[in-house]
């Protein structure tokens, strides 16, 4: 059984920044993917950012240079930092692991920017 619990979520004003925090419990593989989506009110979920178990990233461009995810194998927890935040960025952010064959999910967490 795996489980991903996220924490961080918040109000934050334009160009606030927040950190979100997931971390896994379980049957967790050494070689795993962790990331982050979001989805938006009245939107399908989009993807954020990702971070193999190697330290390799990648981000979907709207948050590229202002969004950083990094991770801590020991903890198997992965971080979210994100900075100049934006109206825009305005969502409930998934958790996601990649654990060999299976995905799992985190709850969500709330992030409202305001202008």
């Amino acid at each position: 059984q795996v489980q991903l619990v996220e924490s961080g979520g918040g109000s934050v004003q334009v160009g606030g920044s927040l950190r979100l925090s997931c971390a896994a419990s379980g049957s967790i593989f050494s070689i795993n993917r962790m990331g982050w989506y979001r989805q938006a009110p009245g939107k399908q979920r989009e993807f954020v950012a990702r971070i193999a178990s190697d330290g390799s990233t990648y981000y979907a461009d709207s948050v590229k240079g202002r969004f950083t995810c990094s991770r801590d194998n020991a903890k198997n927890t992965v971080y979210l930092q994100m900075d100049s935040l934006k109206p825009e960025d305005t969502a409930v952010y998934y958790c996601k692991l990649s654990n060999g064959p299976h995905d799992y999910w985190g709850q969500g967490t709330q992030v409202t920017v305001s202008s």
